[in-house]
């Protein structure tokens, strides 16, 4: 979820402004609960607790479903934002330079995977699913999901950063989650990621998520399978590497060659890795986010040698 210093995102900034609210979207990131349950668990009537599920729904957090129960039918409510980031107004001179990439999922250059597999469009599973030859499908470049239990998947990417530009961060964005036969939300993967066949570490990921359907899936896309994942930011500096702020490695961007024309990033689940659980790659038209993978390269501006600025 993406905010701003603005009146649109108000609604945002008021549900949050709430310790009853702050412990429903605690509880709800554990597992969805209908209101009684949510009542209970926070010692509030159902009346009042409505009221509180209606400011949260109105900010976007969470979302709520009527599904039958013994009684007739109950809400359930359920946690929709894994995380927020507040965009505050830069003054003109900070504002940072930057070349950006989008990827489609489908756009890989090279492959070796393990069933489970599969990669489909947002009309259409291509080839069939768990052969690992409906990756050389015709139309995998149009494939906006796919998902393997073992192996690797590659993707280049062209890089147009001029010699008067200093990069200073890469951060690659995705939305991405581990595979499990039909899906799992307790099912992690070691997932390690390389870019210029540099080891930029391991990250695992939590599960194969099914609970609700994909806020962008198609309406054809079954209930049973992998529905979304977690936006991840991976982040190289002249600093290290990070996933989300959080450590990963000491590799820094001149070790991984950030100048070279076209970069190769390897998404990989390794048959020596300690949880070998899959990925699945969720672009635009799939999960929760609606974007394919993003390459952003940050950079300041040098001034040439005898310029006399």
């Amino acid at each position: 979820m993406d905010l701003d210093i603005s009146e649109k995102s108000l609604p945002v900034y008021e549900a949050l402004a709430s310790s009853v609210r702050l412990k429903v979207i605690h509880l709800l990131a554990k597992r969805p609960m209908n209101i009684r349950e949510l009542s209970e668990a926070v010692g509030l009537s159902s009346a009042i607790m409505t009221m509180h599920i209606k400011k949260l729904e109105k900010a976007g957090i969470i979302r709520s479903e009527m599904q039958p129960s013994r009684g007739g039918v109950q809400k359930i409510c359920s946690l929709q934002v894994e995380q927020a980031e507040i965009i505050f107004p830069n003054k003109v001179d900070h504002i940072r330079e930057y070349h950006q990439r989008d990827i489609a999922v489908g756009h890989f250059t090279d492959f070796q995977v393990e069933p489970t597999c599969g990669l489909a469009t947002t009309e259409k599973f291509l080839g069939i699913v768990d052969d690992p030859r409906s990756f050389l499908d015709a139309d995998r470049f149009q494939a906006k999901i796919l998902w393997f239990s073992e192996g690797f998947i590659e993707y280049k990417i062209p890089n147009f950063l001029l010699s008067t530009e200093n990069p200073t961060e890469l951060v690659i964005s995705m939305e991405i989650a581990s595979e499990a036969p039909l899906t799992n939300n307790n099912w992690p993967s070691d997932i390690t990621f390389y870019m210029n066949n540099v080891n930029l570490g391991t990250w695992t990921s939590p599960g194969d998520y099914g609970d609700k359907r994909g806020k962008y899936n198609p309406t054809w896309w079954p209930d049973n399978i992998n529905q979304y994942g977690l936006l991840k930011h991976l982040t190289v500096t002249n600093h290290g590497t990070r996933m989300d702020g959080n450590p990963l490695s000491d590799v820094t961007l001149d070790q991984i060659n950030i100048w070279d024309k076209q970069w190769t990033l390897r998404i990989a689940v390794e048959n020596n890795s300690r949880n070998i659980g899959g990925i699945t790659l969720f672009g635009n038209g799939f999960g929760n986010y609606k974007q394919d993978m993003v390459f952003r390269l940050y950079y300041e501006k040098t001034v040439p040698a005898g310029s006399g600025s």
